[in-house]
C-alpha cells in the first residue's frame, strides 16, 4: 500500500528570510528606533537665530539662580588632563557606554535591560517635539565664551558638515547624554554584585554631566531638563512592561482554560 505525505513541501524556489535570534532583533529595534528618532531630530533642526536667542534666555535664567557656572567650570579645567579625559567620555558616553550596558544588560540581567531600554526608547520620542518647539544652541555656539574643547583637543570635529549629517547641533535640550549616563549608572548598578561596578555605575552619571558642561556641550539648565524626561521616559517604559505583563498574563490564563 503506497503512501502520500500530507502536506506537500514547500517549493525550493521560495525566498525564505532568516529569523532573528532574540539578541539580533533587539538589535534591530534599536537601530530601527534610532533611525527614526534622528531622521526626526535631523527634520526638526530649527533656525541657529532662534536657538541662539534661547541658549541666551536659559543663561539669563541661570544667573538669576546662581548656578551659571559652564563657564567657571571650562576655565579651571582648561588645559588639564581631567578636561581631556571628560572630552573621551562625552564621545564614549553615547558612542560605546550605552550600546555596551545594554549588551551587557541583555546577556546578564534580562530585567534591567527591559528597563533601560524602554526607558531609552520612550525618552526619545518624549524628547523630539522638545527639539522642534524649544531649540537652543549649545553654549559653544552660542557665543558666550566657551568654546569647542572636544573639536580642539580630539580631532573629532563636532561641526563639520560630515558629523553635523547625524545629529541637530541644536538640540542641547534636553541633554540626554546626562540623561541616559544616570539611567545606565543605575541600571548597571541594580544588576551587579560587584562593588566596583556600582560604584562605577553610581558615578558614571556625574562624571558625564561634569563633562557636558566642562566641554561646551551642554548647560546646567540642559541637565535638569534631560533627568527630568528620562524620569518621565522611566516612568512610561515601566507601565509598557507592566501592561506586557498584564497581556502575558492573560495570554496564560486564556490558553489554560482551554487546554
Amino acid at each position: 500500500m503506497s503512501t502520500y505525505p500530507l502536506s506537500a513541501p514547500a517549493p525550493s524556489g521560495i525566498l525564505r528570510l532568516p529569523r532573528l535570534s532574540r539578541g539580533g532583533a533587539q538589535v534591530a529595534l534599536f537601530l530601527l528606533a534610532y533611525l527614526v528618532y534622528s531622521g526626526a531630530r535631523y527634520f526638526t533642526i530649527g533656525d541657529l537665530g532662534d536657538a541662539t536667542t534661547n541658549a541666551h534666555w536659559i543663561v539669563d535664567l541661570e544667573d538669576n539662580l546662581h548656578v551659571g557656572v559652564e563657564g567657571a567650570v571650562q576655565t579651571a579645567l582648561t588645559g588639564s588632563v581631567v578636561l581631556w579625559m571628560l572630552n573621551h567620555v562625552y564621545l564614549a558616553a553615547q558612542l560605546v557606554v550605552l550600546p555596551g550596558a545594554l549588551w551587557m544588560l541583555h546577556r546578564k540581567a534580562r530585567p534591567a535591560y527591559a528597563r533601560l531600554r524602554n526607558t531609552v526608547l520612550a525618552t526619545w520620542l518624549l524628547s523630539i517635539p522638545v527639539y522642534g518647539l524649544f531649540p537652543v544652541a549649545p553654549p559653544r555656539l552660542a557665543d558666550i565664551g566657551l568654546v569647542d574643547t572636544i573639536s580642539s583637543q580630539t580631532g573629532f570635529a563636532m561641526d563639520s558638515s560630515l558629523t553635523t549629517s547625524f545629529y541637530n547641533e541644536l538640540a542641547a535640550v534636553p541633554s540626554l547624554h546626562v540623561g541616559f549616563a544616570f539611567a545606565v549608572g543605575i541600571a548597571v548598578a541594580s544588576a551587579t554584585s560587584n562593588r566596583a561596578l556600582k560604584v562605577a555605575g553610581h558615578l558614571w552619571g556625574p562624571i558625564v554631566a561634569l563633562a557636558v558642561v566642562a566641554t561646551g556641550n551642554h548647560y546646567i539648565f540642559d541637565i535638569v531638563a534631560g533627568l527630568l524626561v528620562t524620569a518621565v521616559g522611566f516612568a512610561v517604559g515601566r507601565a509598557a512592561l507592566q501592561l506586557e505583563g498584564v497581556r502575558r498574563s492573560q495570554r496564560l490564563h486564556l490558553q489554560g482554560a482551554s487546554a
